[in-house]
């Protein structure tokens, strides 16, 4: 363990981004999860860009890749628009 004071402080904040990334990214898949199972097109239409901006949180603070995020969002709106047809 860490004897000076900024780095106890540094471990203190570690741990709280941590639980925080983990909890962000937890919430952010189970929403992906539930926006894939969704049928019908007005209602994907209603939950995709809460769950872009979501991804893109995840993205812009480091948790998954800029080009993961991409990636989803694009596989995403695709599923979405093969509803309305």
């Amino acid at each position: 363990m860490a004897n000076h004071k900024a780095t106890k402080k540094d471990v203190r904040q570690a741990a709280k981004r941590n639980e925080r990334n983990r909890y962000n990214g937890k919430t952010t898949r189970n929403a992906i999860r539930d926006l894939r199972a969704v049928t019908a097109a007005k209602e994907g239409a209603d939950q995709l860009p809460k769950v872009e901006a979501m991804i893109d949180k995840l993205a812009k603070r480091g948790v998954i890749h800029k080009n993961k995020a991409a990636n989803l969002k694009s596989k995403l709106a695709k599923k979405i628009n093969s509803l309305k047809k």
